[in-house]
């Protein structure tokens, strides 16, 4: 699946999405729909808005959002592109298109008459993945896009455009709701108001392909840049959200890599994940995996002794499990970092000598993250053509804070995916494929950790009709 288009309505999450079928030559991109009251347990509504046609605009139907008008009637606006239609600069052309649904979303009504096109000082190949909310203040609704100014240094033009109507159907050019000349572009943009806290997410279309916050006190900005101020790695994308009562989620993909294997290439589209994002007081927001997904795992296990004390003052040591950790599992580790550490973490699906596998490396010096693999791809026949000059993963660092004392690592298997979480607020997403099973274990690199938790969940419910391995996708 590709960008989730996520709609809450009592109580139901409505989740729309890209069906990406990766045929060749292409069909055309429709919008499928599931729906969840638990985000475990999952309806499939299959196809809600088939591609146009050959002939269409919206050969392609990619991303925008869902709105309900004070009649009870909902709106989709979505992107429509076709290949083979061109702009009035010659780029690839993408247009926003509407339709509306009488029945509850069960079918849809497309408006060709209320197309339109990139407005005067934009790029027309960029002008996408419409959101649209309601402004009471204003007493308008509001449209932010994913655009480009047709001038200026090509790789910082991104800009969220913005039009506003009065009716849902004309829509009228407004200045730009956000314009920090930075990035190729923001992509699937959203804003919304938590307490006292306004929020714009969008996925930096650019260099670091991640989704980005940034808050204000009112939709009129300035909007501050948060230390932290990314949901994930670079393995989850296009990340929208919806709220249910006091809680807020957040719907992306982790990303699928060409071939099967760590040294493929990112796919664009991947397997649906949620994370849960908590507000703290300052406004900042902290991310984890929802209570449902870890619920889905059952009675801890201990996969080594508590109170496990591992010093390695100028060297390395680790502890491996006894048992090969199951295809799915949840496993939470629980470690007293001591002052001057260099790295320590979890080692996964690793051999019986704890080398080949994969690692979430804790570096306190550094304050971040890592994800790291052994062995690492060859870059020729020399010993020293190993790849040593990439110590990890480069694109799936995260910071966090990590002073001496007490941290935790929890990270959920499942199948391929993994996503990793410390101290229930930084969030790691990745695919793992060479290496399927295999031990897990803890370890410390120049200086000493104690392990007060290791703990291993089984998943606690079978799947009703397994397509692959994927998280929140237990019961379809």
């Amino acid at each position: 699946m590709g960008d989730v288009i996520p709609w809450q309505e009592d109580g139901v999450l409505h989740l729309f999405y890209l069906h990406e079928t990766r045929q060749v030559p292409k069909q055309g991109m429709p919008w499928h729909r599931i729906s969840t009251e638990n985000l475990v347990d999952f309806a499939d509504h299959g196809e809600v808005i088939a591609s146009g046609g050959a002939a269409a605009d919206d050969f392609n139907v990619y991303t925008g959002s869902i709105v309900r008008d004070g009649e009870g009637v909902h709106h989709a606006f979505y992107t429509g592109q076709n290949p083979d239609r061109r702009g009035r600069d010659g780029l690839p052309l993408q247009l926003i298109l509407h339709a509306t649904s009488h029945d509850n979303m069960a079918s849809w009504q497309r408006h060709p008459e209320h197309t339109f096109g990139a407005t005067a000082g934009y790029e027309t190949a960029d002008w996408r993945d419409p959101f649209v909310f309601r402004d009471e203040s204003a007493g308008l609704w509001r449209m932010l896009i994913t655009a480009r100014h047709d001038r200026g240094p090509a790789r910082r033009r991104g800009v969220v455009a913005q039009c506003v109507s009065h009716d849902l159907a004309l829509w009228e050019p407004a200045p730009p709701f956000w314009d920090p000349r930075r990035y190729v572009a923001h992509e699937c943009p959203e804003v919304f108001q938590w307490g006292d806290w306004w929020y714009l997410v969008s996925s930096e279309f650019s260099d670091a392909f991640t989704t980005r916050y940034r808050m204000a006190r009112s939709l009129d900005g300035p909007w501050i840049v948060p230390e932290h101020d990314t949901l994930d790695s670079r393995a989850f994308y296009a990340a929208k959200s919806a709220a249910r009562g006091d809680r807020r989620f957040f719907f992306g993909w982790i990303a699928t890599r060409e071939g099967g294997t760590d040294d493929g290439a990112w796919q664009w589209a991947g397997t649906m994940s949620v994370i849960e994002a908590e507000q703290r007081a300052d406004g900042t927001l902290a991310f984890h995996p929802t209570r449902e997904l870890r619920q889905t795992f059952g009675t801890p296990n201990t996969a080594l002794p508590a109170r496990t004390t591992l010093s390695a003052p100028d060297g390395y040591a680790q502890v491996l499990s006894e048992e090969i950790s199951e295809e799915a599992f949840r496993l939470v580790a629980r470690f007293e970092i001591g002052s001057g550490t260099r790295e320590c973490g979890i080692v996964l699906r690793v051999g019986d000598d704890g080398e080949s596998g994969y690692s979430l490396r804790l570096e306190p010096q550094r304050n971040r993250l890592v994800f790291d693999r052994w062995p690492r791809r060859s870059t020729g026949t020399e010993q020293w053509q190993i790849s040593g000059d990439v110590p990890f993963v480069i694109e799936l660092e995260r910071p966090v804070d990590l002073a001496a004392g007490e941290h935790e690592l929890e990270v959920i298997v499942d199948g391929e995916l993994c996503v990793a979480t410390v101290d229930d607020s930084t969030v790691l997403s990745t695919r793992l494929y060479d290496h399927p099973t295999g031990r897990v274990g803890a370890f410390v690199g120049e200086g000493e950790i104690t392990v007060l938790e290791f703990t291993r969940r089984t998943r606690d419910r079978s799947p009703v009709e397994a397509r692959q391995p994927g998280l929140l996708t237990t019961n379809v």
